[in-house]
């Protein structure tokens, strides 16, 4: 216990943190709109977002408790926190060091906010960082199955997660033709074992789909929200739409337009005026792809000014009407909402806050995160750090936190939500490059060891002297 000592004294603060969380805003945070759609008691193929969060709480129903959801979700953010001192620790960082490149991960006020709220973004966290550090770990097919079954289960908790699959298997595939720092090639078998497992859960959900709507996906909305992004500079007197596409038209000027979420939901939306999910969202992609090739530079220039966000020291959310925050009074539930947290609590489901507790978890909000420029700086560090140090293991989440940080501006808009996955991916990236072990063979695929262990076998079979040139008398 000695050698974690660093941890340990760490991990009694974050746990009091997450403590304040539970005590302070019983009996968890509820994001108006989304929360609901997950609690629903009708489990269906979700139109905008994948259902595996619904489905996660369709098993936990059972116990009535939005408190056990929030509690296990602490639990899990803590566990994320220790996998990943754990690798670094097998990686040669003395304890402080790996201690200290988690304290992001345990202290950020957003993490445990997202652990509080009754959201799908923590257990998908903890899904894609549990799945890359078990690969980085070791891969054999054993390690690699489990990451890819835990990567394909991101993909139906978040969209995002399928990208991560392809870049993890792409990520194998190129170890597998590379010989990098002098190290054997990987084989085959943990390519194929991530590639089956992870797809074994996306295709039972696109299969759920096909049979509830016809269509084999895993949502209708990848084109809405597309759309959502081009109401940035659209100008449909340059894209000169077709007449079943000039509905989509905004009808406002670029300068008075709201943040493209707003056009997904809002009554002004002309989204909206199109009939039937699937077709929306396929007239929508239509209409986006028309927008951006007729206007790249308005286009990049949109997409620019939201990468802009990640350097902002503060972390706001200056365009949203409800900022991502604990909240300094409760939000009564009415009508459907109501209805249905309460079903699933089954009693009283608002968000009650009670002081001091919650006082001073909102007076650590106010400094207890990271700044995203500081994150951004970690991250070019760790790719810089992984080429030039040739820790080609750090590329995977280092690339992977990358993607995260940068596919939602150029997809739909910048969120600080969508940002966080990458706090504890670069955290792991950055200590692999600063860790003194490399990875050895023996921590990689074990198939090309046992082949080389039964090659030395049979030459040690052969007769005395066999294969030798007599020395010269």
């Amino acid at each position: 216990m000695s050698a974690h000592r660093a941890l340990i004294v760490t991990l009694i603060p974050a746990i009091a943190l997450r403590l304040l969380a539970v005590l302070g805003y019983p009996p968890s945070l509820l994001f108006f709109g989304d929360s609901f759609a997950f609690l629903g008691e009708k489990l269906a193929p979700g139109t905008t977002r994948p259902s595996g969060y619904s489905l996660l709480l369709a098993l936990l129903r059972p116990a009535h408790s939005l408190t056990l959801i929030t509690v296990a979700q602490h639990l899990l953010g803590l566990a994320l926190a220790v996998g990943v001192y754990l690798l670094l620790r097998r990686r040669g960082l003395p304890g402080w060091g790996a201690t200290l490149l988690v304290t992001p991960i345990l202290f950020d006020e957003f993490m445990v906010l997202l652990e509080h709220m009754i959201m799908a973004d923590l257990v998908f966290i903890v899904l894609v960082c549990a799945a890359i550090t078990l690969i980085v770990w070791r891969v054999t097919p054993a390690t690699a199955a489990v990451g890819g079954l835990l990567l394909g289960l991101a993909g139906i908790t978040r969209t995002v997660g399928l990208p991560l699959l392809i870049l993890t298997a792409a990520y194998l595939l190129i170890r597998r033709y590379t010989k990098l720092r002098s190290r054997r090639r990987y084989g085959w078998r943990p390519l194929l074992a991530l590639v089956v497992a992870g797809a074994i859960p996306l295709g039972a959900y696109a299969t759920w789909t096909k049979v509830e709507k016809g269509k084999f996906a895993l949502t209708e909305a990848d084109g809405n929200f597309l759309w959502s992004r081009t109401m940035s500079f659209a100008d449909c007197a340059v894209i000169r739409p077709p007449e079943r596409l000039a509905v989509l038209c905004p009808d406002m000027p670029v300068e008075q337009r709201p943040y493209p979420p707003y056009w997904l939901w809002e009554s002004f939306s002309p989204l909206l005026k199109v009939p039937g999910a699937a077709n929306r969202n396929q007239l929508a992609g239509e209409f986006a792809r028309k927008a951006i090739l007729a206007q790249p530079g308005p286009y990049l220039g949109a997409v620019a000014v939201d990468l802009a966000k990640l350097l902002r020291w503060e972390r706001t959310a200056a365009e949203e009407k409800t900022p991502y925050k604990f909240p300094a009074a409760e939000r009564p539930l009415n009508g459907s909402v109501k209805e249905i947290a309460e079903s699933y609590e089954d009693g009283p489901a608002a968000t009650r806050v009670v002081e001091p507790f919650a006082g001073w978890l909102r007076a650590y909000q106010r400094f207890g995160y990271l700044p995203f420029p500081v994150l951004m700086l970690g991250l070019a560090g760790a790719l810089t750090a992984a080429v030039v140090r040739r820790r080609w293991d750090a590329l995977l989440p280092g690339v992977a936190a990358l993607a995260l940080v940068v596919s939602p501006p150029f997809l739909a808009a910048y969120d600080v939500r969508y940002v966080i996955p990458a706090i504890p991916l670069v955290c792991l990236a950055l200590g692999l490059t600063l860790g003194t072990r490399p990875p050895s063979p023996s921590q990689e695929d074990p198939s090309g060891a046992r082949h080389r262990r039964r090659h030395a076998e049979a030459g040690d079979s052969r007769p005395a002297g066999a294969g030798h040139r007599p020395s010269p008398a």
